[in-house]
C-alpha cells in the first residue's frame, strides 16, 4: 500500500495547476492520469487573461509564449436581425498586458507544466494510471454517541493500470479533476444540480490558408452555430446542432451538412472536401450541471468534476484553472501540516461557488436567448427588432463590452496561487 499527502486523480489543467502549486509548496503529491499522453483533440483550448497572469506569477510566461498560440480579444455573439455577429466582449479595451485571449493547444501547456513540476522533488506523475474506486476509512462512533463522527472518510483510491496492475494509494486528501465523468461523481450524497442545454457539438478539422481570416470566427447556418478556431494550419471546427438530433442530421448524410456548412462560411467552400467520412466528425454530448456538495471528508471536487460548463464562451479550462489556484491557497498549510478538516475543504467551494453560478446563469442566457433561437430557425431573443435594438445598444456602450470583457477574462473573483508557489 503506498501512501503520498495529496492524491489528484485526473492530469487535465486543473489537476496540473493543482500539482505544480502544492509541490512548489513542499506538498508530496502524486497525479493520476488514465491516459498515455495529452495528445487528444478538441479539448479546451482557450487561456483567458486569469490563466495568462497566473503563469507570469510563477515565472512560466516568457516559455509559454514560445508555444505556438494565436490572439483573440473580442468575443461574438449572432445578435443581430440578420444573425450577423456582434461584439459583445472586447477584451483588448481591457486594461494591462493580458488583453486577449490566447488559443494554445492544451496538450503543449499541460506539458509545459508537467516539465515545470517535474523539477519539484515532491511531484509525482503517473501516466495509464486510473482511479476506479476510493479507499473508505471504516465510521468511528465516539463515546456515548449513537452515530459516527465522520461516515466512511476517503482515504485515496484504488487504481488500475493500463498493463492490468492494480493496487491502492493512500492519502491525506483526494481531489478530484477527472472531468464531467469523475468517478467522484457515483457518490450520491454529493447531488447533482442540471440545466437543460439546447445543442450538442460537432468538432473538425479543415485546411487553413495564409489569406484566412485569423482569431476565432463564427458563422450561423440552418439550425446550426459554427465556430472557427485559428491553429495555424487548420481549423478546429465547431458546429452547434439541436439536443439530441446526432443521429437524424447525419443520417441525411455528410454532402448536405457540409452544404449547409459553407452557406454560412462561404470562404471555406474550397476545402470541405478533406472530411472524407463522418468519423472525422467527433461529437461532444453537451453539459452544464454542477455538484450540489464538491466535498466530503478526504474528498474535493474541483473543474469539471464540480461543474460541467457549456462550450459558450470557452470559459471552462479558465474556471478550472481558477478552482485549482483557490484550492491550493487553502490547502498548503493544513497540508503541511499532515491533516485537513472538513471547514477548510468547504470554504474552498464557499469561495468559488458565485463564480461557477455567475458564469453558468450567463452560460444559460446566452442558451435561452441566441443559441436556443438560432437553431429553431427563429431570430435571437425571439424578435428581430429587439434584437437589432440589443445589438445596436451594446455596440454602442463601451460599458457593456467592458464588463463581460472583465468577466470572461478573469471571472467574479481574481485568485492568487500562495506565496510559497510563486518564483
Amino acid at each position: 500500500m503506498e501512501r503520498t499527502t495529496c492524491c489528484v486523480v485526473g492530469g487535465g489543467p486543473a489537476g496540473m495547476v493543482l500539482a505544480l502549486l502544492l509541490a512548489r509548496a513542499g506538498v508530496a503529491v502524486t497525479v493520476l492520469e488514465k491516459h498515455g499522453d495529452f495528445l487528444r483533440d478538441f479539448r479546451g483550448d482557450t487561456v483567458h487573461p486569469s490563466t495568462l497572469a497566473l503563469l507570469e506569477d510563477l515565472g512560466l510566461a516568457e516559455r509559454f509564449g514560445r508555444l505556438p498560440q494565436r490572439r483573440v480579444q473580442t468575443v461574438q455573439l449572432p445578435l443581430g436581425p440578420d444573425r450577423s455577429l456582434v461584439t459583445v466582449g472586447n477584451i483588448g479595451a481591457l486594461r494591462g498586458t493580458y488583453n486577449y485571449i490566447a488559443m494554445v493547444p492544451q496538450w503543449d501547456l499541460l506539458d509545459l507544466l508537467v516539465d515545470e513540476a517535474g523539477r519539484e522533488p515532491s511531484f509525482s506523475l503517473r501516466m495509464n494510471t486510473e482511479a476506479t474506486a476510493f479507499l473508505m476509512e471504516r465510521d468511528e462512533v465516539p463515546p456515548g454517541r449513537a452515530e459516527p463522527r465522520v461516515r466512511g472518510r476517503i482515504a485515496g483510491v484504488r487504481y488500475r493500470t493500463s498493463d492490468g496492475r492494480t493496487g491502492e494509494l493512500r492519502a491525506t486528501l483526494t481531489v478530484a479533476c477527472d472531468g464531467r465523468d469523475s468517478l467522484a461523481r457515483s457518490l450520491p450524497e454529493l447531488g447533482l444540480r442540471e440545466s437543460a442545454c439546447p445543442m450538442d457539438a460537432w468538432w473538425f478539422r479543415l485546411p487553413r490558408q495564409e489569406n484566412d481570416p485569423h482569431g476565432l470566427v463564427g458563422g450561423v447556418g440552418d439550425r446550426f452555430v459554427s465556430a472557427m478556431i485559428d491553429r495555424g494550419d487548420y481549423w478546429q471546427c465547431a458546429a452547434l446542432i439541436p439536443k439530441g438530433t446526432d443521429g437524424r442530421r447525419r443520417a441525411a448524410g455528410l454532402d448536405r451538412f457540409m452544404d449547409e456548412f459553407t452557406a454560412a462560411v462561404p470562404w471555406l467552400a474550397d476545402r470541405v472536401h478533406t472530411l472524407g467520412s463522418w468519423d472525422d466528425v467527433k461529437l461532444l454530448d453537451v453539459r452544464l450541471d454542477r455538484l450540489r456538495r464538491w466535498h466530503r471528508p478526504g474528498l474535493l471536487c474541483i473543474g469539471d468534476a464540480a461543474h460541467a460548463m457549456s462550450p459558450v464562451f470557452g470559459i471552462g479550462i479558465n474556471l478550472a484553472v481558477e478552482d485549482a489556484v483557490a484550492a491550493a491557497r487553502h490547502l498548503v498549510e493544513p497540508l503541511r501540516g499532515g491533516t485537513v478538516d472538513l471547514r477548510t475543504i468547504h470554504r474552498i467551494q464557499r469561495r468559488r461557488l458565485p463564480t461557477t453560478v455567475a458564469t453558468q446563469a450567463l452560460q444559460c442566457f446566452a442558451h435561452r436567448n441566441v443559441i436556443a433561437p438560432v437553431l429553431s430557425g427563429r431570430p435571437a431573443f425571439g424578435d428581430a427588432k429587439r434584437a437589432r435594438r440589443l445589438s445596436e445598444f451594446v455596440t454602442r456602450s463601451r460599458w457593456l463590452n467592458r464588463v463581460p470583457a472583465y468577466f470572461l477574462a478573469y471571472g467574479a473573483l481574481r485568485e492568487r496561487p500562495p506565496a510559497a508557489s510563486m518564483r
